[in-house]
């Protein structure tokens, strides 16, 4: 059977998943959510005329003449700090102190700072001034902020499928959203398989490992936003399998790493052919081969290899773009970026993705190998920053060629 090249099967496995249904949460734990709908301001911000500076309120064309040696002194008739509404309407010849956010008073269309006066007293507390000297004339419209000038009522400010940030929730702050609709946490029942593997914190027998994947591949769910239904570590035989899968019934995937390749013990992809429905098994990638994609009794399944590095890139290459499309994301599940290779390389014609480290140097990107690039070397994916990407039918590459690169970071 030949192999399915990476392209076909991401598309074939993109095939089985739709957007999730949306919800409202609170503004408060909305970072990193994926917003499900347009936000649209139903308000102008500035919500009034407001100054920019702490200073004095006044009519431009009063102090025109002004000068640090023709100042122009004029009675402060009001007191306005942030929060507080002005209560006096500006006369000519007539000044009101007021504090950076607050509101511009009627009849006022400059603000003077404070630097620019004689009111040196500018402790918290300090009593409001008879009158004020102005040491410098004052353009119109100078120090305000005026009503809209960011966002106007009905304009379009975030948009759906992007990412909340810590500015986009000061922004929905600031609009009043206290409710924020996010499209729902994918739920992925995850699952380890494999009588040699041995959970953290028990002593390692002979012939045992630890169990690695339910954790790399526990936190790359959880980094990319989903919710995650632990399967636990299932021993290599049908019925543990089938048990840890039961538990599988309410999730939008399930992933599974090891038992899906071709050795004596590996019984996951014969579990989803009886219990279900499987797509394609084996992929033209290095590493990532074995992996299995079906469904488990109406469950989408993807089962990747079970060495730690064939597992993190095909969660990669294939798990992340899922997730995005359940999130309903705008944004590309990996940065894409162009390196110079500082060194020749080998393939073996599959599709490679190989563990790099990426540098700037005389404004050039460059990419070296981080060390051997075998499956159960994961070492060399600590020490890398991205995956160059090495074409199907390629095998070998000279210093100097120019690759895909995705950053890891």
């Amino acid at each position: 059977m030949s192999l399915l090249p990476v392209s076909e099967a991401l598309e074939r496995i993109l095939a089985s998943f739709e957007k999730l249904d949306s919800l409202h949460i609170p503004l408060k734990d909305s970072v990193g959510r994926i917003l499900a709908e347009e936000i649209v301001s139903a308000t102008d911000l500035p919500l009034f005329d407001n100054s920019s500076m702490d200073g004095f309120a006044l009519r431009a064309s009063d102090v025109t003449q002004a000068g640090s040696a023709t100042p122009i002194s004029l009675p402060v008739v009001d007191d306005i700090p942030a929060g507080k509404m002005p209560t006096h309407h500006l006369q000519v010849g007539e000044a009101a102190r007021i504090m950076t956010g607050a509101p511009l008073p009627p009849g006022a269309d400059a603000v003077v700072p404070v630097e620019e006066t004689d009111f040196n007293n500018r402790a918290p507390g300090a009593a409001l001034p008879e009158s004020v000297q102005i040491f410098k004339a004052a353009n119109l419209g100078a120090n305000i902020r005026k009503r809209g000038t960011d966002i106007q009522h009905g304009e379009s400010i975030l948009h759906a499928g992007q990412r909340l940030r810590a500015q986009d929730l000061g922004m929905l702050a600031m609009l009043g959203v206290a409710d924020v609709p996010v499209c729902r946490k994918p739920r992925v029942a995850l699952l380890s398989s494999g009588d040699e593997l041995t959970p953290i914190g028990q002593p390692l027998t002979e012939g045992k490992i630890y169990d690695v994947n339910s954790y790399t591949l526990g936190a790359l769910l959880e980094a990319a936003g989903c919710e995650i239904i632990p399967l636990g570590v299932a021993a290599d035989t049908p019925e543990a399998i089938k048990a840890a899968l039961y538990s599988a019934k309410d999730a939008d995937l399930i992933l599974s790493s090891a038992g899906v390749s071709m050795g004596s013990f590996d019984f996951i992809k014969d579990v989803i052919e009886k219990e279900g429905k499987l797509n394609f098994w084996r992929i033209n990638m290095r590493p990532g081969k074995p992996l299995t994609f079906g469904h488990y009794q109406n469950i989408p399944f993807i089962g990747l290899a079970g060495n730690p590095v064939s597992a993190f890139v095909g969660f990669m290459v294939f798990v992340r773009p899922v997730v995005e499309k359940m999130l309903g994301s705008s944004q590309q599940a990996q940065i894409v970026v162009r390196a110079r290779l500082t060194e020749p390389i080998q393939s073996d014609g599959r599709e490679s993705y190989l563990r790099a480290y990426l540098y700037h140097e005389n404004g050039q990107r460059y990419a070296k190998l981080t060390g051997h690039q075998g499956s159960g070397n994961l070492f060399s994916m600590v020490q890398a920053n991205a995956l160059l990407i090495i074409p199907p039918e390629v095998k070998s590459l000279p210093t100097g060629a120019e690759v895909t690169a995705w950053l890891l970071e």
